[in-house]
């Protein structure tokens, strides 16, 4: 295996090509279009064809980007020659960027020749052939791994970007903002299920407790609540002490989004029972928790100051989802579920009649999960 990395002089800024040049096809790509890529993966897959059709005999490709991210060390996208099908692979580990993908290029072909990036963490580009490459096929390799790496630098940087604006905005939100979402007051109204969950006794909890250890359970609560929303396709705008406010858009029937709602309220009940059985062996006190869900329309956007903006839901609806989780405590009931929700689903669900919340003009009728 030959190992080539970009120099100094291959970076970003540190000279320019003519455009005037009678390029190859592949690097007169790389000069003026692969920049604009809509993400990692057309990259590797575009390169890929046209070197493929330049005459190059790859069997695949892959490439790796760090990730700025919770628990994702690293990104790989993975090319098949044969197919022309990109996949992704997540790295959790420490292991270096330029090992990563490398078994899978081994399996393709006989001869694998990697481009790494500049420093430890710099982008990883690594190719495998049907045979082994002649030098002339090498060198044809080692010059457009040169001209790939401004725009492979401009995608890392975006691909960094992207981690950390899902890291805290969640993947919608951060979409609209890369999108050009900005403006304060600007945003657009859309038809979710909402759901609204916090913990009980929460106040009383984290003055027995110390900082690090209740840190500890607000993150194995918030792992199994958000967990479970991201499973069933919802997206958590916003953690607000130990609650969180979450949202399944409507994208198709509201029968759909009402149902993966409920779905994701009984798989976060489902792994609160078994964390708690866990703390208590441990002699913790269990977590419990309440929460609601509501059916409605709500202004999704930018909301702030002049300088510092929240990209998140207001309106009626949400108003009433939290409302209608204050009640949880008074009814004795950990889910509450509004009329709303529930003429929406075939679930079966338990009626406990219409309730007056807190600010909300009309009485609200609540159901509840039979075993809640």
């Amino acid at each position: 295996m030959t190992a080539f990395r970009f120099g100094a002089g291959d970076r970003p800024g540190a000279r320019r090509h003519d455009r005037g040049m009678d390029l190859p096809a592949p690097l007169d790509w790389l000069v003026d279009e692969a920049g604009a890529a809509s993400g990692p993966d057309r990259f590797l897959a575009e390169l890929g064809g046209r070197l493929l059709a330049a005459g190059l005999p790859l069997a695949g490709g892959a490439l790796t980007l760090a990730a700025p991210h919770p628990i994702v060390a690293r990104r790989t996208w993975l090319w098949r020659a044969e197919t022309g099908a990109v996949i992704e692979a997540l790295g959790f580990d420490g292991s270096p960027l330029d090992r990563a993908g490398g078994d899978w290029l081994a399996e393709l072909g006989s001869v694998r020749e990697d481009m790494a990036g500049p420093g430890p963490d710099g982008p990883v580009l690594g190719w495998a052939g049907t045979r082994p490459f002649s030098p002339g096929e090498a060198g044809r390799l080692r010059q457009a791994a040169r001209f790939g790496a401004a725009p492979l630098a401009a995608l890392a940087a975006r691909s960094t970007l992207t981690a950390l604006l899902e890291a805290y905005l969640g993947r919608r939100s951060a979409a609209r903002v890369q999108a050009g979402s900005l403006r304060r007051g600007g945003g657009e109204t859309i038809r979710a299920a909402l759901l609204y969950a916090d913990l009980r006794d929460f106040t009383a909890l984290s003055e027995a407790t110390e900082p690090a250890a209740m840190i500890a359970a607000l993150d194995a609560w918030f792992d199994r609540a958000a967990g479970a929303v991201h499973a069933f396709g919802g997206e958590v705008l916003k953690f607000i002490g130990d609650g969180l406010l979450a949202i399944f858009p409507v994208t198709g029937s509201p029968a759909n989004a009402c149902e993966a709602a409920l779905r994701a309220v009984v798989a976060a009940r489902a792994g609160m029972t078994h964390l708690d059985a866990g703390r208590q062996a441990q002699g913790l006190p269990p977590l419990p928790f309440g929460a609601a869900l509501h059916l409605g329309e709500m202004l999704w956007g930018n909301i702030g100051a002049v300088d510092r903006l929240d990209f998140t839901a207001i309106g009626p609806a949400v108003n009433l989802v939290s409302r209608l989780e204050g009640l949880c405590r008074p009814l004795g009931q950990s889910v509450l579920i509004s009329g709303a929700v529930a003429a929406e689903t075939t679930m079966p669900l338990m009626p406990l009649g219409e309730h007056k919340l807190r600010g909300i003009a009309e009485p609200c009728t609540v159901f509840t999960l039979p075993d809640a």
